[in-house]
């Protein structure tokens, strides 16, 4: 136990890499994406939603290819592109 949590102590996407505290900080905008699903779709901005759309998107893509994978920035970016969907079809039905 203790000599494979010092492994992932010391790996390439461990918490003493940008690979780890990236995608922590970014669960912040999948947590206000729900917080936002509360809020009245009159409230919800199509340009922003879109917009965040495209970035997490794009930065699947990005977690996908480089080296090594950052398998936590792809699950944290694809739960945000699942979110800000959701978001942007509130929005279009409220259009």
């Amino acid at each position: 136990m203790a000599s494979s949590f010092r492994a992932f102590l010391n790996s390439p996407v461990g918490p003493k890499t940008a690979h780890f505290w990236g995608p922590v900080a970014n669960w912040g905008f999948v947590l206000a994406g729900l917080v936002d699903m509360n809020k009245p779709p009159e409230m919800i901005s199509g340009n922003m939603t879109s917009a965040m759309c495209v970035y997490s998107a794009l930065f699947m893509r990005f977690a996908w290819m480089v080296q090594p994978r950052n398998y936590l920035l792809l699950a944290c970016h694809a739960s945000n592109e699942t979110v800000q969907l959701y978001q942007l079809s509130r929005w279009a039905r409220a259009q």
